[in-house]
């Protein structure tokens, strides 16, 4: 790491420079984020997903110094976006300073794995460390302060242009050692990374967890089930996260039988709401009996609330668990800004040592995030039971109005899910002239099983109001989510207006 830190320091980076780093959870992910860190620099991770136009938005939008790449993932070709990006990489010198019009700021590309014209290799760029005396690193690291930014990522960016969070070193230690106390982590633990490291699930709450409590990390370069089930196997992993759609895929993969989770005994399930059944398996099969539920967002880096390893199951399905230790928490009517009481749903605002620095070059948004009195407005319709935890129950933008009435798909969802033969549902609002908008129920079947949209909605009609019935039902095989494994309803309803051919009535909702 120092090694690193030290060529790093040799090609210009200093403290406050952002290092991007696009890469799966490869060894060189781990060496550039704790080198980065170390010297004042900020890390900026980036989407393994991301094309072109969101590559040069990420760059160009930091004010990206040094890149360090592999070679692409999947769909996404690194190498040819970046020499598009930047066709003088091609001409410049390995190690001289690069000067790209589209990205005035880009001064290194550094590969991992593979060799580009103009840019440095991973190997290459660590015979530059002896340029710097290590002790120049160590005076560096003196200087950091705690509030310093130190990590910066890309919030999905489902409304407008992404924006850059900024993370300090205060946000993400604290978060991490509060996550890793709460699982009762300790030196005998191995943590398996199968999520993706340039999101906090994998950055804070897996990573940074382990690492205060002198834990062993285990990194998967990307999840696949049989790779994670061959993990757990041969290296005695205790603790793993995952949204639920992982934790499905490792039970029904046909290596699952012959995988010893003798070893295993927490984990983190995050992202989307779990099915209480899929819970009940995973604790039982998966030998998980410990496993918590977190709830939070990028901008807490990230989280707020955490179930306790004692709770009861259907606690840990329910809810999200109570507040973080010194975070306040609280529910809040959006309309006037008033507290709700226990049981009563409004915005789930937070308060504390997790909450970002502000969006990076975005003060109108920060502002609009973060009130006066330093709450964090995340956006999510919740409500506190009496025993102090708390219940999501949507996104306060998710809320559909109809008519004027306020409905929240998740009680929608919540119920449908009841009916035998569904397996998965997503429920979202979709412009109607007359009343503004309309419900749209997406309904995964189970394997073999039919259904008519009358049957649905006699189902529906039966058990809840009338003006709860959704007016379009679609039986479909899936639903788009993000890399995050976290569903993207944004996109659920742009597909369901083109489909259902609503252009003009979301033309006037938009006016």
């Amino acid at each position: 790491m120092d090694e690193f830190a030290r060529a790093l320091v040799s090609l210009g980076v200093r403290a406050g420079s952002k290092v991007t780093i696009w890469a799966t959870n490869v060894p060189q992910w781990f060496l550039t984020f704790w080198a980065t860190t170390k010297i004042g620099a900020v890390l900026v991770t980036m989407n393994t997903a991301y094309k072109i136009h969101e590559a040069e938005y990420l760059l160009r939008q930091s004010d990206t110094h040094t890149l360090v790449m592999i070679e692409g993932y999947r769909d996404s070709d690194y190498r040819a976006i970046v020499n598009e990006l930047c066709p003088e990489l091609k001409d410049n010198k390995p190690g001289q300073p690069l000067h790209a019009k589209r990205l005035p700021f880009l001064r290194n590309v550094i590969t991992a794995g593979f060799r580009m014209p103009g840019a440095l290799t991973w190997e290459e760029s660590l015979e530059y460390a002896a340029r710097t005396p290590v002790e120049e690193i160590r005076r560096m690291a003196a200087a950091v302060d705690i509030n310093d930014v130190c990590n910066m990522q890309y919030t999905s960016g489902t409304t407008g242009f992404p924006k850059g969070v900024m993370l300090t070193h205060y946000n993400i230690v604290n978060d991490g050692k509060m996550i890793g106390d709460g699982m009762d982590l300790s030196t005998a633990d191995r943590m398996m990374i199968q999520v993706p490291m340039f999101h906090c699930f994998g950055m804070v709450l897996a990573m940074t967890a382990t690492m205060t409590h002198g834990g062993t990390i285990l990194p998967l370069p990307y999840f696949s089930p049989k790779s994670s089930l061959a993990c757990i196997h041969n290296e005695h992993i205790t603790a793993f996260h995952g949204v639920p759609t992982m934790f499905i895929a490792m039970l029904a993969h046909p290596d699952f039988e012959k995988t010893d989770f003798s070893h295993m005994r927490t984990g983190i399930m995050a992202g989307s709401p779990c099915p209480i059944a899929v819970m009940r398996d995973v604790v039982e099969k998966m030998h998980m009996p410990e496993i918590v539920i977190v709830y939070g967002q990028t901008e807490a880096s990230p989280g707020c609330t955490m179930s306790r390893t004692t709770d009861p199951l259907e606690v840990r399905v329910a809810t999200v668990g109570s507040a973080f230790p010194e975070v306040e928490c609280k529910i809040v009517d959006p309309e006037t800004g008033e507290d709700c009481p226990d049981e009563v749903i409004g915005e789930f605002v937070a308060r504390g040592y997790n909450i970002m620095k502000g969006y990076y070059k975005m003060p109108k948004a920060t502002a609009a995030a973060i009130d006066r009195d330093g709450w964090l407005h995340t956006g999510d319709l919740a409500c506190r039971t009496p025993e102090g935890n708390y219940r999501i129950t949507g996104r306060l933008k998710d809320m559909i109005i109809r008519g004027g009435e306020n409905i929240y798909p998740k009680e929608i969802e919540e119920f449908i899910y009841t009916h035998p033969k569904v397996s998965d549902v997503q429920v979202i609002g979709v412009p109607d002239k007359a009343m503004g908008e309309e419900i749209m129920a997406c309904v995964i079947l189970k394997e073999g099983e039919s259904m008519t949209v009358d049957e649905m909605k006699a189902y529906v009609r039966d058990h809840m109001a009338k003006h709860k019935v959704p007016k379009y039902i679609e039986f479909v095989d899936g639903f788009p989510m993000n890399d995050a494994g976290k569903i993207q309803k944004y996109k659920m309803r742009e597909m369901a207006v083109e489909k259902l051919g609503l252009q003009k009535d979301a033309a006037i909702e938009t006016a």
